[in-house]
């Protein structure tokens, strides 16, 4: 689970394993987690988020889009 971003508490990561389905990242903070699809942007599931947290963290994803974009292919590649 190589992290790729740390922002406001949230640790923004991918899962070795599912780096064969569409662009997505995971985040978490604590016990809570969410996984949010990259293109379009759009929330797959979660887990103990609050919505003003989803929203933050959404803004976060769009900000750092290219960076997130971009590790996902080097991940990628390594498979």
């Amino acid at each position: 689970m190589p992290v790729i971003l740390r922002k406001k508490g949230f640790a923004f990561f991918f899962v070795m394993f599912d780096l064969s389905e569409p662009v997505h990242v995971h985040v978490r903070n604590g016990r809570n987690e969410a996984k949010f699809w990259v293109e379009p942007l759009r929330l797959a599931w979660n887990r103990g988020y609050r919505a003003h947290e989803l929203n933050e963290i959404e803004r976060l994803i769009t900000e750092n889009r290219e960076l997130i974009l971009t590790a996902w292919q080097e991940e990628a590649k390594k498979q």
